[in-house]
């Protein structure tokens, strides 16, 4: 008995031991939170006698371990394991990566960034610069970085602080990793030489949780598969995607692209983000499949968007098959500004669910195209999809920003809708098209041609304006005013910027003369008073430019003066009142497109010369065309509109659009200017 109560003992010192050093040599953290190099292993790797090492050789300091682990990385052996030592790996700058490696986290290791440090906007945790043949195994282990901490001071705002970042590599392999908190994104792949793309990448059964700008971005990639990945708690700067797919430049490229099994949930952007607009009809063409994948919670599904031009949009095709898309604030699907003969978009037995519940004017399915297109938007294809949607709504709906310009083309497929009690399956058709957007029927005019302001004079040249004009017209982000002068004169005006968003940003703004100089360019924010000699007599252009966070208003002037749109479309933000616009002679017929901007409304109504009304309309949203015909065109009429706050619904941004006639408003009628006839 004696002797075996001995071998017992024995036998468990030795298992305490073992626990005690662990395989490596080392006590665990909570046995000794410093670990001093082991040189004679270093030696030995030094000398080639081993493949295999751990990175606690080089030494560990749980208060910056950042030499350890790159010395580690530095070594070249074959295999490199970050040890658990019972507290984090404290990181103070970059991790340079480097070719024929491969890394292992042990499960529950902790790689996190050093507070105060990464201090440059395009400092990241770990980067691959031109590398190839890499490894990063982390079953339950986790990168992580202090997004919080790079939003304020000493730190300068940026979106480049990624966990880990592959630029111009290839052959690389991620598993099992959760990525956490960067400053910018979980997964960067891009480039570091130009037109050199990331190849043959495989990221499977990481998370990417809490970034700042994305989940994943992918820039340029050449054969890039992502399996089994959750994106999600992406918020912070824009875009916010669980993943983005947006190269900066022609030369980069999105080729034969896999993601399946992958859930992008509960991000304050999209689930799914396709900005190809940088691509061109002389790129790579775009070549990416979405299999069983999910979007849950996001502020919409997908979103894609490649450029709406015939000669520029790139070619190629994206697939979604079998993919899920529910409990989104806004549509399962946007399609924004995508030409219908370039790139293909498939959806094949997809199912959309629950979306833009609190917006119902949006619809499940959403088309949009900004005001400067004229070209079609389309090329999508919907195979044996459904829609479960409760609220009593069309599947489709259209934001035509353009004013009535663009039409829909070459949307195929068939939808079934799920609502309550009520199941429908629906062939997609043009017809079908245009009874579920109105505005697919709406009258097309050719636009005025203005460019030649100099030919523009006033229609009452006697009137006098002792007091100046005065205005409360808001416009959004851009505006432009033509005041005409004769030589000599002084002109005044007070302009007021006003803020409407935080982190307002001034405007630029540049006077233009009749002879197509240009002075007074100056940044602007608050009430302006400014003026300026007329060294000639014609009409005075001042263009003011800005983003959205700013509204514009010439308050008063000494001279009379129009809002101009030089695109067409007038952005106004919370205006109401009258403006007076003129109809030159010879104009038979014209068209007013009014529409809100994303569910906020306006009312509007229309007037003839004598003040009768020739439409109205209450809640515009959706663009909404009046069409005046004239019984008699052999002479100029002056024309009104006014806009009032609508009757339900939220009142901010709307757009007008003045088809067939000059894109000239003015605040009295008295200010009009008339275009010189040959």
């Amino acid at each position: 008995m004696d002797k075996f109560f001995y071998l017992i003992r024995n036998a468990f010192m030795i298992c305490t031991v073992l626990f005690l050093f662990g395989v490596n040599g080392s006590f665990p953290q909570a046995k000794k939170e410093k670990i001093a190099p082991n040189t004679q292993a270093i030696e030995e790797i030094n000398q080639g006698k081993k493949n295999i090492a751990y990175a606690s050789w080089w030494g560990f300091d749980p208060e910056d371990a950042t030499e350890a682990l790159q010395s580690a990385i530095d070594s070249g052996v074959q295999k490199v394991i970050v040890d658990n030592t019972g507290k984090p790996w404290v990181i103070g700058k970059t991790i340079h990566l480097r070719s024929n490696q491969e890394i292992i986290f042990e499960k529950g290791v902790i790689v996190e960034a050093k507070k105060g440090a990464f201090s440059g906007k395009y400092d990241c945790l770990f980067l691959a610069e031109s590398q190839s043949n890499i490894v990063l195994n982390g079953y339950g282990a986790t990168l992580k970085m202090r997004k919080m901490d790079y939003t304020k001071p000493p730190y300068e705002k940026a979106e480049w602080r990624h966990i880990l970042a592959l630029k111009s590599s290839e052959n690389v392999k991620v598993y099992g990793l959760t990525l956490s908190s960067s400053g910018g994104d979980g997964v960067y792949i891009g480039v570091s030489r130009k037109g050199v793309p990331c190849k043959n990448i495989h990221i499977k059964d990481v998370i990417c949780i809490d970034n700042y700008r994305q989940g994943i971005s992918v820039i340029s990639a050449d054969n890039l598969i992502i399996e089994n990945v959750i994106l999600q708690d992406t918020e912070g700067t824009l875009p916010m995607a669980g993943i983005d797919f947006e190269p900066n430049e022609p030369s980069e490229m999105l080729s034969n692209i896999i993601m399946r099994n992958c859930i992008s949930q509960n991000n304050a952007g999209f689930g799914f983000a396709f900005y190809l607009n940088y691509l061109n009809n002389i790129s790579h063409p775009v070549s990416i499949r979405i299999e069983k994948c999910k979007a849950i919670g996001n502020k919409a599904g997908v979103w894609i968007s490649s450029g709406n031009s015939k000669d520029a949009a790139v070619k190629g095709s994206i697939e979604f098959v079998d993919c899920v898309f529910e409990n989104s604030d806004q549509p399962g699907i946007v399609i924004s500004d995508k030409y219908p003969e370039n790139l293909k978009v498939r959806f094949v037995d997809c199912k959309i669910s629950k979306t833009s519940v609190k917006q119902p004017e949006q619809a499940p399915i959403f088309f949009v195209c900004s005001r400067n297109s004229s070209e079609p938007v389309g090329g999508v294809d919907f195979i044996n999809c459904e829609i479960n949607d409760e609220i009593e709504r069309m599947p489709f709906a259209f934001s035509d920003y353009s004013g009535g310009r663009v039409k829909l083309k070459d949307i195929t497929g068939t939808i079934k809708v799920v609502r309550n009690n009520f199941q429908k399956e629906y062939r997609i058709t043009q017809e079908l098209l245009s009874q579920w957007i109105p505005s697919q029927i709406s009258k097309q005019f050719a636009d005025f041609n203005l460019e030649n302001l100099n030919k523009l004079e006033p229609l009452f040249p006697d009137a006098k304006f002792p007091a100046g004009i005065s205005s409360n017209i808001r416009f959004r982000g851009a505006a432009e005013f033509l005041i005409w002068a004769k030589k000599g004169e002084i002109v005044s005006y007070i302009m007021e910027v006003q803020p409407v968003t935080t982190g307002a940003q001034p405007l630029d703004l540049m006077i233009i003369t009749p002879s197509g100089k240009s002075f007074g360019k100056r940044n602007l924010l608050g009430e302006n008073k400014n003026e300026f000699i007329a060294d000639e007599t014609g009409v005075y252009r001042i263009v003011c430019k800005a983003d959205y966070s700013v509204a514009i208003t010439m308050k008063s002037c000494t001279h009379r003066f129009c809002f101009f749109a030089a695109d067409k479309a007038f952005h106004f933000f919370l205006t109401t009142g009258e403006l007076y616009f003129l109809v030159p002679r010879g104009i038979k017929e014209f068209g007013i497109n009014v529409y809100g901007d994303a569910g906020e409304a306006v009312k509007a109504i229309v007037y003839d010369e004598k003040k009768q009304i020739l439409g109205q309309k209450d809640n515009i949203i959706k663009a909404h065309q009046f069409v005046v015909a004239r019984d008699s065109f052999d002479k100029e009429e002056i024309y009104s509109i006014s806009f009032e706050r609508p009757s339900s619904g939220h009142f901010e941004d709307f757009y007008v659009r003045l088809q067939g006639i000059p894109a000239l408003f003015v605040p009295v009628k008295e200010a009009l200017l008339k275009l010189v006839e040959n």
